[in-house]
């Protein structure tokens, strides 16, 4: 979806897609492609029976307790008080709510199968608890993401949003599905590396969308940034002034008395 956008974005909607843009998109896709090669195999879950067992384990209503007091406390407590000034506050509360949209799709991806299937999952109750609680948590994180958009940059609002879903998304695939219970440390050091090389892509593409960086004109800005006047202090400007314009006569003189 990084690179898709960005580059979509630079066709359609006459955006600049610079040199560093284009790094981040091939660090996104080489990180991705890591996650995928070391990504721990989906436990098969194949009946809305099997899912709702799933739901009712104790870690995982622990973790969505705590999930759901955490949104409480952003929604009726920071949000009023911080959301203005600090850009973690809506995101943060997109992401939380993330995880139950994740869950729901999930649950409502197996409803779908066991439909075409023939088997009566419209009368199961647990597909219309996944139905509701998909549409309020996607109506929330479309809110409350829209409203960091209006106030803050969007050079700035994806990137952190982007690495606080996924982090949010992992972490309940771990507890739900315990995907990560088989796993060999070398596929757990391959996903966090990939991870963390789609957050350094994701970085560089939204960090420098605003620099004209290329091929061409690279040597030009390096040799600018080699060349770029040092900078002093106030304390130093304050003393070293340019007198080379007053002449000796004209400049004050400093007597000293010794007793």
């Amino acid at each position: 979806s990084v690179p898709c956008s960005a580059i979509l974005s630079s066709y359609l909607l006459g955006e600049r897609l610079n040199l560093l843009g284009k790094l981040g998109c091939m660090l996104s896709l080489v990180g991705s492609t890591m996650m995928v090669i070391h990504a721990p195999e989906d436990e098969e879950v194949t009946t809305l029976d099997e899912m709702s067992s799933k739901l009712k384990e104790p870690g995982f209503l622990a973790y969505a307790v705590i999930l759901l007091a955490v949104c409480f406390l952003l929604i009726f407590y920071l949000a009023p008080r911080y959301g203005q000034s600090n850009i973690l506050i809506y995101l943060t509360i997109c992401s939380v709510i993330g995880a139950f949209s994740v869950s729901s799709v999930k649950g409502l991806g197996i409803a779908i199968k066991g439909f075409f299937a023939g088997r009566p999952v419209l009368q199961h109750p647990l597909t219309w608890i996944l139905v509701i609680t998909l549409v309020a948590s996607i109506t929330t994180q479309i809110n409350y993401l829209n409203k960091s958009l209006d106030i803050f940059n969007t050079s700035l609002v994806f990137p952190i949003y982007y690495v606080l879903f996924t982090t949010i998304v992992i972490t309940t695939s771990i507890i739900l599905f315990k995907e990560w219970v088989t796993m060999t440390v070398v596929d757990i050091i391959g996903t966090v590396c990939g991870f963390l090389t789609i957050i350094l892509g994701v970085f560089l593409l939204h960090a420098f969308k605003d620099m004209d960086i290329s091929l061409e004109n690279l040597p030009q800005v390096l040799q600018s940034g080699q060349q770029a006047p040092a900078t002093q202090d106030d304390k130093n400007i304050l003393i070293e002034v340019d007198n080379s314009s007053i002449g000796p006569e004209d400049r004050p003189k400093v007597f000293m008395i010794c007793t």
